[in-house]
């Protein structure tokens, strides 16, 4: 049975901290340039999950609201932003349990909303409503992706071809509906684009637990669970160079207005 998008993660959150990649300071810089985020800014981080990209927004100095619908994410989030808590008595941190669909804040409350690696999950419609509902006047909403490339090596050929034996969804929820879904999203208005190169670089228990990161990998108990990490072993063996292989990036970042947004008086 396919879980719904909120309990994807709920039996992977170690992997997903210690293994997923961050993104480049250069996000940030984008944003101070082309948007005028300033520290002043309240923005709203919805499906926060681990808190990586609420991370770079409270070092910043932005007050953050991270709105995360699971229990098991939001949670790991507050507990890897515990360097921040004291920020939490100031208002600079409020986690939410909230949905991008239901986002629980006040009409016209925030000045951005940004999504990172989780705008594929959303029902579209309906939370480009509620974003353009939460956000000012003028406010901007920033979509962020680390795709990982799948063929510029062989390594990453190979890789490739083991989520699409193993996964077990994989084929569904890949992102290659990205530039598409984010059309439809920012219509009619148009979002602009920049993208920014990324790189990890892991052992073999490193890049097993990026592997287990992922939604559509299947865990221990389930058919394909044994064969996946015999392949995987095969093809860490044949690729690594110095004990090591590399995941390469493209961190895509997609930012602009909400044609359809009003000032509206807080509710």
């Amino acid at each position: 049975m396919t879980k719904s998008p909120t309990a994807r993660f709920s039996d992977r959150v170690e992997n997903y901290v210690r293994y997923r990649p961050g993104y480049p300071p250069e996000v940030l810089d984008l944003l101070h340039a082309e948007c005028g985020l300033q520290p002043s800014h309240i923005v709203a981080d919805i499906a926060s999950g681990t808190g990586v990209f609420t991370r770079l927004l409270l070092e910043n100095g932005n007050s953050v609201i991270a709105v995360e619908p699971n229990t098991e994410m939001r949670e790991m989030g507050v507990h890897q932003l515990e360097s921040f808590q004291s920020l939490e008595s100031n208002g600079r941190l409020v986690s939410v349990a909230g949905t991008a669909e239901e986002t629980t804040l006040r009409s016209a409350s925030v000045d951005f909303v940004t999504a990172a690696q989780a705008a594929h999950w959303f029902d579209l419609p309906r939370a480009r409503a509620e974003f353009a509902r939460i956000l000012r006047q003028g406010g901007w909403c920033v979509l962020v992706w680390n795709e990982r490339l799948t063929e510029t090596t062989p390594f990453l050929r190979d890789y490739e071809q083991l989520l699409l034996t193993y996964g077990t969804d994989y084929k569904e929820v890949r992102h290659e509906r990205t530039t598409a879904m984010i059309h439809e999203f920012f219509a009619p208005a148009l979002a602009d684009e920049r993208v920014f190169d990324l790189r990890q670089q892991f052992d073999y228990e490193g890049l097993a637990g990026r592997l287990l990161s992922s939604s559509y990998a299947p865990l221990e108990g389930h058919p394909s669970h044994v064969p996946m990490m015999q392949e995987l072993q095969r093809i860490f063996r044949a690729h690594a160079t110095d004990n090591g292989v590399e995941f390469e990036y493209n961190t895509r970042v997609y930012y602009g207005h909400l044609d359809n947004q009003k000032k509206r008086s807080s509710l």
